[in-house]
């Protein structure tokens, strides 16, 4: 398809931005007011030709017309400029993870934050690496069997079934070694720790510390090596949106919502590549009438997880893309302060 005249893409600009703004089919006496510098006539010929390449769809044959994907796409990856945040909203952004504590849900707090700076959905990836304990305890189930029970920061429990044969005087004994090792770290922190700790020569030589250092490194990287953490913040605002009421939309965006692996691949794509995910891109998830923009975060410059929102395509790009980054900035810078601030390990 031939590029777009000047003319095409400022008429096509003007109905993506106005379509955005009311919802509703965009017509040529519509755009007339718009200060288009063209006649209503012209105007009306230009939407003929955008409809005919694919970038724009008439509902009905009375109505205006609709963007399509195909017209996002254009808008978000060439026409569009991306806004300034507001002063209030970096404020807001800057207070709301100066005043996180470590021991929070930092994952549920930051998609409350983005949800509401956005009004729709928003979804948190992290890595299950980065969940930080909170409490580990052996059960002795059987002969030759421990139940490691694994109680997160952000009210996780997970549990793991590990092979051992353990006195309940020695558990005790393991538990007020690695008490004073799991606080403030995280599953993948803490793996690495033992891992250390288990080459170390002193530990070699000590049969007590070697074996609590690896029911240790057993039980956390178990649940550190399984799926990643998923939190969504938001979904009544989503919706709320005019274009996904009734059944069908409803039906569309729960489904959507509950495909978990399938957002953590979007959302991944959508931080790696292009920051927005729109329509049909996502294949059918939502029917096609949703989008996701997304923004990676990171800890200490290592991959941490991914942050993003899920709204109507008729959502307002300038302002949410930036949003999202800023977020996701805003989240790193956190997560690097969390780290440091933790005394260095001393094998």
């Amino acid at each position: 398809m031939a590029e777009l005249s000047q003319r095409m893409k400022q008429v096509l600009y003007a109905a993506v931005t106005e379509f955005v703004a009311t919802g509703q089919p965009v017509s040529s006496k519509t755009l007339a007011k718009k200060g288009i510098e063209l006649s209503p006539a012209s105007i009306r010929s230009v939407l003929a030709d955008l409809e005919a390449a694919g970038y724009l769809h008439q509902p009905h044959t009375s109505a205006g017309r609709v963007p399509t994907d195909r017209a996002f796409r254009l808008f978000i990856d060439t026409l569009m400029e991306v806004q300034q945040i507001r002063a209030e909203e970096r404020e807001r952004i800057d207070a709301a993870f100066s005043e996180m504590s470590s021991g929070e849900n930092v994952m549920r707090e930051t998609g409350k934050l983005l949800s509401e700076l956005t009004g729709t959905v928003a979804v948190v990836v992290g890595s299950r690496a980065e969940l930080r304990l909170k409490h580990l305890r052996f059960i002795r189930t059987m002969p030759g069997e421990l139940l490691a029970v694994l109680v997160m920061s952000n009210g996780v429990v997970e549990n793991r079934f590990l092979a051992a044969d353990v006195g309940e005087e020695e558990l005790l004994r393991i538990h007020n070694l690695l008490d004073d090792v799991i606080e403030g770290r995280t599953l993948g922190q803490l793996h690495e720790l033992f891992e250390r700790r288990l080459a170390s020569e002193r530990v070699q030589h000590d049969a007590f510390r070697r074996q609590a250092f690896a029911l240790g490194d057993a039980a956390v990287a178990n649940v550190a090596a399984g799926e990643t953490d998923v939190v969504i913040e938001g979904t009544s605002r989503l919706l709320e949106a005019p274009e996904l009421q009734g059944g069908e939309g409803m039906r569309g965006v729960m489904s959507a919502l509950g495909a978990h692996r399938r957002l953590v691949d979007l959302l991944a794509l959508a931080a790696k590549t292009q920051a927005v995910v729109v329509g049909h891109e996502a294949g059918d998830l939502g029917n096609g009438q949703l989008a996701i923009v997304g923004a990676s975060y990171s800890e200490q410059g290592r991959p941490a997880g991914t942050i993003g929102i899920i709204g109507p395509t008729r959502m307002d790009y300038p302002k949410v893309v930036p949003l999202v980054t800023a977020t996701a900035d805003a989240m790193t810078v956190f997560m690097d302060r969390r780290t440091s601030r933790r005394e260095p390990d001393d094998d």
